[in-house]
């Protein structure tokens, strides 16, 4: 016979969503941090296609 499910507690709910924000919100800082690497040229650790050698490709 189909038993119903418990129902989960407020704080349980609100720690799962509190998790849940928490890594959005660390996501975006590191996005910040390597947008500002970016723009100072301080960046050593990823590559990015350069927009001078994109436009250069597309006349030729």
């Amino acid at each position: 016979m189909a038993v119903p499910k418990k129902k989960t507690s407020k704080s349980r709910s609100r720690k799962r969503y509190a998790t849940w924000t928490h890594k959005a919100t660390l996501q975006a800082q590191r996005a910040m941090t390597i947008g500002r690497s970016i723009l100072t040229g301080r960046n050593t650790g990823f590559y990015y296609p350069d927009a001078k050698t994109e436009t250069e490709d597309e006349e030729e």
